[in-house]
């Protein structure tokens, strides 16, 4: 179903989003310069959602995913079950995440996917939003909760002399404002480490305002130095407006608010497009959040 789905999008020359459309020769991939970003917080499964549970929007979850066709996705509040029932109905993709509460499978993950045909994994690995990253479980400054970010170093086989890709993955704090600050810097620190001769892929929720301290932190110059990642939406969209928000509570009416679910990618990158998924049906919307993407070239 969600291949024929797939097809009529790609004969039919474009898929519908909130934002706008995109051509045929960008959703069907075959652009071997084009790298498709999707981060998406899919509302963690055991939560008590009624008519909006998990096993009630599962499948309309993944269709929204297979119909924009990331190369690269990166989720959030995805419990064990949830990554593996996305990882048997997503063919082709392989994933990397563990719990961030153990470092195995136990907690929420910040996992991530990626078209196995299109790259290899050259390394990968994780890091806890806290004074101490390395500590498994951890928590930071004011956080309600551990937080937990997932990254991994890909080679592009599509593209066999280009520079690996870091693609990095994590979800901020709902209630620490010390937290996603000092959370922010932690990423761009990180970045800078493990992103040494790469290009940069960062999927998030952040939940931070795109006028916030958080949100500075990542994506501003600071001490004179620029920062390594753009904000793939506002390259796009220069001017903000009131219809950015990515929290929808299931309501895909609920476009107001702010904008805190993020894609940033390293300044070589040519960002062809970014924009706020805002599939629905009969008013009701596959997760909490839009799913947010771009595309790279």
């Amino acid at each position: 179903m969600v291949f024929l789905f797939s097809i009529w999008i790609i004969v039919n020359g474009f898929y519908t989003n909130g934002l706008g459309s995109e051509p045929a020769t960008e959703q069907s991939g075959d652009d071997g310069n084009l790298i498709r970003v999707m981060s998406f917080n899919i509302r963690y499964g055991t939560a008590n959602d009624g008519v909006n549970h998990w096993t009630k929007r599962k499948e309309f979850l993944v269709e929204t995913i297979a119909a924009f066709g990331p190369d690269l996705l990166g989720t959030q509040e995805t419990l064990l079950e949830q990554r593996d029932y996305i990882q048997m109905k997503l063919v082709g993709y392989d994933s990397f995440g563990v719990g961030r509460d153990d470092g195995k499978e136990h907690g929420e993950m910040a996992a991530v996917f990626y078209r196995s045909a299109r790259f290899e994994k050259l390394d990968g690995g994780h890091f806890w939003l806290s004074e101490t990253p390395d500590t498994v479980g951890s928590k930071g400054w004011d956080a309600a909760l551990p937080r937990i970010a997932t990254w991994v170093k890909l080679k592009d086989l599509k593209n066999a002399d280009s520079k690996p890709i870091l693609f990095l993955n994590t979800h901020f704090d709902h209630v620490g404002k010390k937290a996603r600050v000092e959370s922010a810097h932690l990423i761009r620190r990180k970045t800078g480490e493990l992103g040494q001769g790469c290009n940069l892929v960062v999927t998030g929720d952040f939940n931070a305002e795109v006028d916030s301290e958080p949100y500075a932190a990542l994506f501003a110059n600071a001490a004179g130095q620029a920062s390594s990642v753009l904000d793939t939406f506002r390259v796009v969209s220069p001017k903000g407006s009131g219809d950015e928000g990515t929290f929808s509570g299931f309501k895909a009416k609920q476009t107001a608010g702010t904008r805190i679910d993020w894609i940033g990618c390293s300044r070589n990158w040519r960002v062809r497009s970014s924009t706020i998924d805002r599939t629905e049906r009969d008013g009701r919307t596959p997760s909490d959040h839009f799913p947010v993407t771009a595309i790279l070239e």
